[in-house]
């Protein structure tokens, strides 16, 4: 038996193919999420909570409002033209 006949246990040895695919996804899933939430909070709250406290003013809570609206449609509409590109 070589090194090629099954893949070692931390790669799923013993699972099928599918089950190993739905795995791959939903960690690629949870790490979109991460990185999403990272860079929403870095650039809204960074960009329009100017002064840190217990709760936001009506202000900075209408610019984050605002920040994530425009960054979730800016990701749908790269997400869309990227889609369309591989057909």
């Amino acid at each position: 038996m070589d090194s090629y006949s099954s893949p070692p246990p931390h790669m799923g040895g013993g699972q099928s193919p599918e089950a190993i695919m739905e795995q791959l996804e939903a960690q690629f899933a949870e790490a979109y999420a991460e990185e999403m939430l990272e860079t929403l909070r870095a650039k809204c709250f960074d960009k329009c909570v100017t002064s840190p406290g217990s709760s936001l003013s009506s202000g900075e809570s209408s610019c984050v409002s605002r920040c994530v609206d425009r960054y979730l449609e800016a990701t749908a509409i790269i997400s869309r033209s990227l889609m369309s590109q591989q057909r």
